[in-house]
């Protein structure tokens, strides 16, 4: 009689249930990681909108962030759920290190008196390695895990709650910041037109907990595939080489044409350098993931170009508005003298 071929004779190296474990648990970890970027891709959004609220100079700007179409936003972070999905271990690895070696030197090259708008832009450019930071953590700390679906399960419940709230707020924030803040109505809005100046200080010790994570299980995910030390050797020595041109070259050309045409051309260099390089040491299956991670990269650039511009202005962030206690006007500015009587 005549049946179908089952799964496992197209897949002989893997059985039909560790297959399909496998596929949902790669799935979940991207769904973890796209909930991490929308966390902060919705909380730089926060920042950036009461910035511009509390300027009249930046009227335009601000209604270029409430215009942003909801619809659009899910087909955004549902494209990166699949990217981070598919991108392999090792291409992500690879991307978290290399993040994370350009973030040091761009943080250590910034004097004291610098100004923020730096920090900003690195927060958006890292939304594909944050993304992948994660995905490599989860991978690493759940291996052999008894329970390793649970657990991932868990995590995107976790996940997803975080992603949500942000987003909740981000539209409230959008909608009704500039009522509530200046009528004193909304606690939520009066603490950030009180502290929204510390979000990014936040942002950045959460993201450095979450890269340092990340390194140290994309250092063992890539370590494991070595049987010899000479292997790894052989492996490291050309990366570190090549990691550290693209550095020097990057910064120099932000500095030069700081756009976001400059930031598509670093993109294409960064993944031009890490597919010459997989070339020689690596694997074939890795050179599909280089262009799934350049995909990746393109993708997030598209959906933070409108911060991206805000990054550009001279005087953004500007100094952190005077703020009136509850129930008090908010002070005006002093009337101009008038000329004394004539006697």
């Amino acid at each position: 009689m005549f049946s179908l071929p089952s799964l496992p004779s197209w897949l002989p190296g893997l059985s039909s249930l560790e297959w399909g474990s496998s596929l949902l648990d790669s799935l979940l970890q991207g769904l973890v990681g796209t909930c991490g970027v929308s966390v902060l891709n919705n909380l730089l959004k926060v920042y950036f909108f009461v910035s511009c609220a509390n300027h009249q100079e930046r009227r335009l700007e601000k209604e270029q962030l409430q215009a942003r179409w909801a619809s659009l936003e899910t087909v955004h972070l549902a494209g990166l759920a699949l990217i981070l999905t598919v991108v392999g271990a090792r291409v992500a690895a690879l991307v978290v290190l290399e993040f994370s070696l350009r973030a040091v030197s761009t943080l250590l090259s910034l004097g004291k008196d610098s100004r923020g708008t730096e920090r900003l832009r690195l927060y958006l450019l890292c939304q594909f390695s944050l993304g992948c930071g994660l995905t490599c953590g989860l991978s690493f700390l759940q291996e052999g895990a008894s329970h390793r679906t649970l657990n991932l399960l868990l995590g995107l419940g976790l996940a997803a709650l975080l992603s949500v709230s942000t987003q909740r707020l981000c539209r409230h924030v959008c909608r009704l910041y500039e009522l509530h803040s200046s009528q004193h109505y909304c606690g939520i809005c009066l603490s950030l037109l009180a502290g929204a100046h510390g979000l990014p200080r936040l942002l950045g010790r959460a993201l450095a907990v979450a890269f340092a994570v990340g390194d140290l299980a994309a250092v063992a995910l890539i370590n494991r595939d070595f049987l010899t030390t000479s292997e790894a050797v052989r492996f490291w020595t050309p990366l570190t080489i090549c990691y550290t041109l693209l550095v020097i070259y990057m910064q120099e050309e932000q500095r030069l044409h700081p756009g976001l045409q400059s930031q598509i051309r670093t993109v294409l260099v960064r993944m031009g350098g890490l597919f010459v390089l997989l070339l020689t040491v690596g694997r074939w299956l890795d050179l599909l993931g280089v262009f799934i991670s350049l995909l990746g990269e393109l993708w997030c650039l598209v959906g933070v170009r409108t911060l991206l511009d805000l990054c550009q202005i001279q005087d953004f962030p500007s100094q952190r508005p005077l703020v009136s206690a509850p129930g008090q006007p908010r002070p005006l500015a002093p009337a101009q003298p008038q000329g004394s009587a004539p006697s």
